[in-house]
């Protein structure tokens, strides 16, 4: 078998996934797999998504060895591999040709002629499960690849039979711009990724050229609300379409805005001035009124009915780690979002706010060195909606400590700001520090893109066992 367009005349049979235990590197090896290449992989180490691809027949290896690419026709791999992985080494010396997975995924993308390609600095997971929901409820059978795990998929990736492929489309290293979207999405554009974009203008430039992926008779769809991507929107070629909340003045737009004890949305979807259809949401925040118009719009574009759009976000009750309830003990709520930006953390907890706790605990773990420090002041204002601010340690991720900045200098700043700001080290000091401190009727919300989310699952391990006790 080939991949069209990325070897020529190469016959590729076996592909090596190095790092297949990520959530967009192991969707695209299901993907392939299901089209017929035998697919073999490697992680660092077992997890649960490493061994549901080994229950569906994917031979995966825990740990990096040269060995892993004998016999491998093709080698992809993620921006997380250094280029002195053993894998990496051993496949340019033997002449296996290499592929990252952004331009795998583009390269995937192109046996779609109805590709839809979900870009935004925030709201993408949430955007492209509910426009999979749609669809799905509209009966069109799409292939999905999502960032996140969505219940109604059974994970993060869904293998369909149609034109329709839908996936989300990450600036990070301009990996977006390896797609080729027949559809593409502008949630939003705002300054993140410091150590890879130098400053707003190049991250707007990026986008800019992800629109321009677009083909003339492609659709671009754009949030109206926010004026980079307008800019964006009035400098490329094909059709376009516009949302947004702010005014009735877009293409389409949410009017009467209510909220229910829960803090989730209900609306009249209008379309140029005209009321279409109530639409009611299970998931909290103004901010999914927004991500909610966007798959709306999307999925009318590809031919979804208003019904069907109703009908499927009155279903969706989100996507792992977004808002997540993680349970509820001795009167306490503890729920668990994946928000490591300031307009994501702010939107999260106002959102939490509309639900009438009697006071937030926000448990927010920074999410990187570089972006701590380049929005430094924008996190410090950040959790006026939080009563207190328990701060971890930064999770590095992918960088190193250079000693510029930490999580007490972060504390610090919030504390200038009126608000009661903690820096605690150490996961288990923090859940002691809530088990003495929190009250019934309140809610703990972990936040970060790290690992945060154990912090909520040891708190209600540690009440349930006093419990038993």
């Amino acid at each position: 078998m080939q991949i069209d367009g990325l070897l020529g005349a190469r016959e590729i049979k076996k592909i090596h996934f190095t790092g297949i235990g990520g959530i967009s590197m192991s969707g695209l090896a299901e993907i392939l797999a299901n089209q017929g290449y035998i697919i073999t992989g490697s992680d660092i180490k077992s997890s649960s998504i490493t061994q549901k691809l080994e229950k569906a027949g994917i031979k995966v290896t825990i740990g990096h060895q040269a060995e892993n690419v004998t016999g491998v026709d093709l080698l992809v791999y993620t921006a997380a591999v250094k280029p002195n992985n053993p894998e990496l080494v051993a496949a340019s010396e033997a002449s296996i040709p290499l592929i990252d997975r952004a331009a795998l995924l583009g390269e995937i993308m192109t046996k779609y002629p109805r590709s839809i390609a979900i870009s935004g600095t925030h709201g993408k997971t949430t955007t492209t499960s509910m426009l999979s929901m749609i669809m799905l409820e509209e009966g069109l059978d799409p292939t999905i690849h999502i960032g996140g795990e969505l219940t109604a998929i059974g994970g993060t990736t869904r293998i369909g039979e149609s034109d329709y492929f839908i996936a989300e489309a990450c600036e990070y290293t301009g990996s977006f711009l390896k797609l080729h979207p027949y559809l593409a999405v502008i949630l939003n554009i705002e300054y993140d990724h410091a150590d890879y974009f130098k400053d707003l203008a190049q991250v707007q430039d990026s986008f800019h050229r992800f629109a321009q992926l677009v083909p003339e008779n492609g659709w671009l769809l754009v949030n109206a609300d926010n004026s980079l991507a307008v800019d964006i929107m009035e400098r490329v070629s094909c059709n376009r379409v516009t949302f947004g909340i702010q005014n009735n003045e877009h293409d389409w737009s949410a009017s009467n805005i209510t909220y229910d004890s829960m803090g989730c949305a209900s609306y009249t979807l209008m379309h140029q001035d005209e009321p279409v259809c109530e639409i009611k949401l299970k998931v909290p925040g103004i901010h999914n009124v927004s991500n909610s118009l966007a798959a709306i719009v999307a999925g009318s574009i590809m031919g979804c009915s208003m019904a069907s759009a109703a009908k499927a976000l009155q279903k969706f009750t989100g996507t792992n780690r977004r808002f997540e309830l993680k349970g509820k003990i001795e009167g306490i709520t503890v729920m668990d979002d994946y928000a490591h930006h300031p307009t994501e953390v702010a939107a999260t907890l106002k959102a939490a706010a509309n639900c009438h706790y009697s006071r937030i605990w926000c448990v927010f773990q920074p999410h990187t060195y570089t972006r701590t420090k380049c929005l430094l002041d924008e996190f410090s204002k950040s959790f006026g909606d939080a009563n207190f601010v328990i701060l971890s340690d930064i999770y590095a991720a992918r960088e190193v400590d250079s000693g510029e900045v930490n999580s007490s200098i972060l504390a610090e700043r919030i504390l200038g700001t009126g608000k009661k700001a903690f820096y605690i080290k150490g996961f288990d000091s923090i859940v002691e520090f809530l088990d003495k401190n929190a009250e019934p009727g309140d809610l703990i919300i972990t936040m970060g893109a790290g690992d945060i989310y154990k912090v909520g699952e040891m708190f209600l391990d540690a009440r349930k066992k006093l419990a038993v006790s």
